[in-house]
């Protein structure tokens, strides 16, 4: 599938893939300067990129494991959604759980996009829904183990 990919802004970088079966391809935070995310703040990095994603696709937009492991940074909204009509600059909003402040440096990777297909669903109201063996269990109902 092919992507296409409007740089916005001098030096921004095109998404990459990590290693050849990787399914997301990582986003840079386009800085002038680091950036400090005080604990317990959030902040919105700008990637300087806007995309054409394929009709019947969206663009989810990830942490990356090593920012939220390591560094307790991730999408302040856990997943970030690029629908295939949009074509603004796609921005990664990043929350700092950690007990520390965390600097995102230039250029640095700050999140990976996977683009996924969709089913478009059309809802309709119901009187009734069918039976099931789960039924209305909700939160734990299905048990730890």
């Amino acid at each position: 599938m092919v992507v296409k990919v409007k740089k916005l802004t001098e030096g921004a970088h095109l998404p990459q893939r990590g290693s050849e079966f990787a399914a997301g391809a990582d986003l840079r935070a386009l800085l002038d300067a680091p950036l400090t995310i005080q604990p317990g703040g959030t902040a919105m990095l700008p990637t300087g990129l806007a995309f054409e994603i394929p009709e019947g696709c969206v663009g989810l937009i990830f942490a990356r494991s090593s920012l939220g492991t390591k560094r307790g940074l991730a999408p302040a909204n856990k997943v970030g959604v690029i629908d295939s009509d949009y074509r603004g600059e796609v921005k990664v909003c990043l929350h700092n759980h950690s007990s520390q402040p965390q600097v995102i440096e230039p250029e640095e990777r700050v999140a990976q996009m996977v683009i996924v297909p969709f089913l478009p669903a059309q809802y309709e109201e119901a009187e009734e829904l069918s039976d099931t063996a789960r039924g209305e269990g909700g939160f734990g109902s299905t048990g730890r183990m």
